[in-house]
């Protein structure tokens, strides 16, 4: 197989991401470049993630542009992604069409259960599982995907429609958070997560995984009490529960979006939907029994690139 770059784009709920890799011989890849832009989908107007506004669309236009820009200066083959906020959008056509009229890259909308999996496939790229038993978590913007894989296969993989940004609209769409409205959060949250029957909670696994954002940002927000820096690469990396309760009371102590934009090691863009992803996080501990959970760095957009190379002739 010739040398070959190969590009992916991530179109979430909460942000796009793109990352562009180099293939080796072996269709091992090394990432060469990567940009992530914020954008949210779907947040500002409907009920739920209902409605893709004209001033979205223009932006995510832009990101695309963008990202498609830095593909073509590395010549790499381009595949692009959706989620949550456009699978559910009632104008979803519309703006599939709007991006591949203006910037000519085709979306592939994907459903709940390949978001899963093509997750699971990115997280068993950074941290081989090829042995061992996983339960898996990826809080987006607009969905958590819960995957147990044993040994490389996956047993469940399952989308359940709780996300940061869909849930800081529902239950703080002022970004004020007090005790009811985190209770109430919270109450919503394990409904959601019992009401899927295929999910299995007491599956004895080896390791308890967690990717994206709101994962991200909260080990690295540990990390940064217990250091006084932030990690450039938190791949690997691992946090208890107790150490997770620490950051939530913190978190949610905090009422207003400016107060939570004070403090230290959180992400600035993220301090507004971060009550509910921690509060997401913080269940999923609960009713998995977690006691630690180990990061990754791979997600959706290392899958997506995963899949791309599987169809890739020898």
């Amino acid at each position: 197989m010739s040398l070959r770059y190969l590009s992916a784009i991530d179109m979430g709920t909460n942000s796009f991401r793109l990352i562009i890799v180099r293939v080796h011989e072996n269709k091992n890849f090394k990432v060469i470049d990567k940009k992530k832009e914020l954008i949210r989908l779907a947040g500002h107007e409907g009920k739920g993630l209902s409605l893709i506004t004209e001033d979205e669309t223009k932006t995510a236009v832009k990101a695309i542009k963008k990202f498609k820009a830095l593909s073509d200066f590395y010549n790499a083959e381009l595949k692009a992604v959706a989620t949550s906020a456009v699978r559910e959008s009632k104008n979803r056509n519309e703006f599939i069409k709007s991006i591949k009229d203006k910037t000519g890259v085709e979306i592939e909308l994907i459903d709940g259960h390949k978001e899963a999996e093509l997750i699971y496939k990115g997280v068993a790229y950074a941290l081989p599982l090829e042995d061992k038993k996983a339960v898996c978590f990826d809080i987006g913007g607009g969905s958590t995907e819960f995957i147990l894989g044993n040994k490389g296969k996956i047993n469940f993989a399952e989308s359940v429609k709780i996300g940061a940004v869909r849930l800081t609209k529902k239950f703080f769409p002022d970004f004020v958070v007090n005790e009811y409205s985190a209770n109430k959060c919270s109450e919503f949250i394990e409904e959601q997560i019992l009401s899927d029957n295929k999910i299995k909670f007491n599956c004895k696994t080896d390791i308890a995984i967690g990717s994206s954002g709101t994962i991200l940002s909260t080990a690295n927000l540990i990390y940064y009490l217990k250091h006084g820096n932030l990690k450039k690469n938190l791949n690997k990396t691992t946090f208890t529960k107790d150490e997770l309760n620490e950051v939530k009371d913190l978190i949610l102590s905090k009422h207003t979006l400016n107060e939570r934009m004070r403090i230290k090691g959180l992400e600035k863009k993220r301090a507004d939907i971060i009550p509910a992803g921690i509060l997401i996080l913080s269940k999923i501990f609960d009713l998995f029994k977690l006691e630690t959970m180990t990061v990754s760095e791979n997600a959706l957009r290392s899958g997506i690139i995963i899949e791309m190379i599987e169809k890739l002739p020898d």
